[in-house]
């Protein structure tokens, strides 16, 4: 038997007034459709086959809502378009909840700006340590260093507090440097 629109439009009409034969012809014809729509949005057979599914399951519960001015494949497709949509919707709202309750459960390691006692002993220690090396170099290093790294001034600072050029505290400073390294490798 050829099929036609008038024939398409028949089994419509069986299939609202519940005709199961009507549901199986719709759904054989037009079977291929949907299912080649579907498979290629998803490029997957096992989904494609799903949304088919329930493509007609949605289309045959609904099916006295079907204006027959529109083509029953374009219908068809049209369900079936936005229940691909709605399934991309929901997995995403899914890997959203899924990732904020990963988020939710992890347990932030941050690092304890503060320091142990440990710490503080050794800084200590450290810090007595580079003084007394610092009490080795002559008084004007010692005083540029204290300035730079004690006080923290900049180098135009410096520059004013000696009263000396801005070159003269950047090379005082560099060679200052120099000399305690030296002083702390040979403790070494």
């Amino acid at each position: 038997m050829e099929v036609t629109s008038e024939n398409i439009k028949e089994y419509i009409k069986k299939a609202k007034k519940g005709d199961q034969k009507s549901f199986s012809f719709l759904l054989d014809n037009f079977w291929g459709d949907v299912f080649n729509f579907q498979l290629m949005r998803t490029r997957n057979e096992n989904e494609a086959e799903d949304i088919t599914i329930r493509t007609f399951s949605k289309a045959f519960d609904k099916i006295d809502t079907y204006n027959d001015t529109y083509e029953f494949k374009t219908w068809l497709i049209t369900i079936s378009k936005n229940i691909h949509i709605d399934l991309i919707r929901k997995k995403k709202l899914e890997l959203v909840h899924k990732i904020s309750q990963q988020e939710e459960n992890t347990v932030y390691n941050l690092a304890d700006d503060a320091p142990t006692a440990e710490d503080k002993l050794i800084t200590e220690q450290n810090l007595a340590t580079l003084l007394q090396h610092i009490k080795k170099l002559k008084p004007h290093y010692q005083r540029v260093i204290n300035l730079r790294y004690f006080q923290e001034l900049s180098y135009d600072e410096i520059a004013k507090e000696l009263d000396e050029p801005l070159n003269n505290v950047k090379v005082k400073l560099l060679r200052a440097k120099k000399l305690l390294a030296e002083i702390i490798a040979k403790k070494k």
